[in-house]
């Protein structure tokens, strides 16, 4: 169906605004890539200095091209100064189930 990437983001604690601006900054990068589908940030609930990034590809192969683009390699190089930790999670969906609110928004 589609390939899955999620990034878990420790930044270094008083970094988190200049972290989301540079992810702002650079998100064509990904969404600009032709296998993208899509990706989001997020902020772990009650932990103001760890994110969640995930981002959606067309499949694995594509995903993996993009990992060595010049681009990425770019745009990983200026988040990684506030990159604290993390880990890097990849997988299939196999399922996607449109919620109720989302077929009510259309």
């Amino acid at each position: 169906m589609a390939f899955r990437v999620m990034l878990r983001l420790e930044v270094v604690p008083g970094k988190e605004s200049d972290f989301e601006k540079a992810w702002h900054q650079g998100t064509d990068a990904v969404t600009g890539h032709p296998a993208n589908l899509g990706q989001s940030l997020s902020r772990e609930a009650g932990q103001e200095s760890t994110y969640v990034i995930v981002s959606d590809w067309v499949d694995e192969p594509q995903f993996r091209a993009f990992e060595e683009s010049p681009a990425h390699l770019e745009h990983r190089a200026t988040l990684h100064p506030f990159r604290k930790g993390g880990s890097f999670h990849v997988m299939e969906i196999l399922t996607h189930i449109e919620g109720r609110a989302a077929a009510d928004a259309r």
